[in-house]
Parts: structure tokens; C-alpha cells; sequence
């Protein structure tokens, strides 16, 4: 190996341990403000409809008697399905629900910083 990729290397393994500052510009925050939006709601979407699609499969599990061997687990199955179709058919407007009230908590500083850096 020749002594400038061995120094480039070296260089590169260096760089990986070394703290750099870092300086957050004003795109930097609106973006921040922008994640810290969208964030909990999209959270908060996926675990509800992740909770809903897997309280249907059990329902529908239980139904075809795939797991259970009774009746009442029959019956069981079509309730708890039908309560995790309940849960996905909802996911969307809660999720719709929690934007609006993140939109409105953090609107007036975003557009703020918005026209701040549009008239730049």
C-alpha cells in the first residue's frame, strides 16, 4: 500500500473518532420544528394500526380455528377481528386529528422562520 492512500485511510479512520461541531442553521431548525411535528402522529399511526392488524389476524385465526378448537373461541375470534378492523379503520383520522393539533402548536414559529429565511 503506498504512503498516501495508507495517510488517506488513516485520515478517514481519525475523522470517525474526532468530535466536530456541528452549527445548526436556521433550515436546520425548520426542519427540526418540521420532525418534531409529524414525529408523534406518524408514531402513534403505525403502533395503532401494527396493534389493529394484528388483533385482526388473531380474530381471523381464531375464527378458522387455526388456533382454538371451540366454539367460543369462534365467537371470540370474530370480536376481537372485528375490534382490530375497527382500530385500522380509525388509525387515519386519529392520526389526521394529531397532526391538526401539532400543526396548530407549532405553526406560528414555523411560518415565522419561514418567511425569516424566504427573505433572505
Amino acid at each position: 500500500m503506498t504512503d498516501n492512500l495508507q495517510k488517506i485511510q488513516v485520515e478517514k479512520i481519525k475523522n470517525r473518532y474526532t468530535h466536530k461541531e456541528v452549527q445548526t442553521t436556521k433550515f436546520d431548525e425548520l426542519k427540526q420544528l418540521d420532525k418534531q411535528v409529524k414525529t408523534p402522529a406518524i408514531a402513534y399511526a403505525y403502533t395503532r394500526g401494527t396493534i389493529g392488524t394484528l388483533m385482526l389476524g388473531t380474530g381471523m385465526s381464531l375464527a378458522m380455528k387455526v388456533i382454538g378448537e371451540t366454539t367460543g373461541w369462534l365467537i371470540g375470534g370474530v370480536v376481537i377481528g372485528v375490534v382490530g378492523m375497527a382500530i385500522m379503520a380509525t388509525t387515519h383520522l386519529v392520526f389526521n386529528a394529531i397532526m391538526k393539533k401539532r400543526k396548530a402548536k407549532f405553526a406560528d414559529t414555523i411560518i415565522a422562520k419561514s418567511n425569516e429565511l424566504l427573505q433572505n
